[in-house]
């Protein structure tokens, strides 16, 4: 089983920038892949960015050139840093880490960006 601390969420204007960190409660390196992804009312879960334990990153287009994805194995970490936030970023956002055939969600943290 892995748990999650997630942090860093909370209300911004447009065009601010926040950081959430999400730290693990096992060692990242046994942990494939960490991501996060988002949710927003009435819309399916979707793929933010993931970063691969060698350190390969992907983004979703709508985030690309905004968002930085990164994790830190010595302190069982990820990030994500959000630039350039827009109204339609507000959303949960959710950690996730991919072990194996195992897949974890952390419980959450909202970002609310108002126009």
């Amino acid at each position: 089983q892995v748990h999650f601390v997630e942090s860093g969420g909370g209300l911004v204007q447009a065009g601010g920038s926040l950081r959430l960190s999400c730290v693990v409660s096992r060692s990242t390196l046994s942990i494939s892949f960490m991501g996060w992804y988002r949710q927003a009312p009435g819309k399916q879960r979707e793929l933010v960015a993931t970063v691969s334990r060698g350190g390969r990153v992907q983004y979703s287009d709508s985030v690309k050139g905004r968002f930085s994805i990164s994790r830190d194995n010595a302190k069982n970490a990820v990030y994500l840093e959000m630039n350039s936030l827009k109204p339609e970023d507000t959303a949960v956002y959710y950690c996730n880490a991919i072990s194996g055939t195992s897949e974890y969600w952390g419980q959450g943290t909202q970002v609310t960006v108002s126009s």
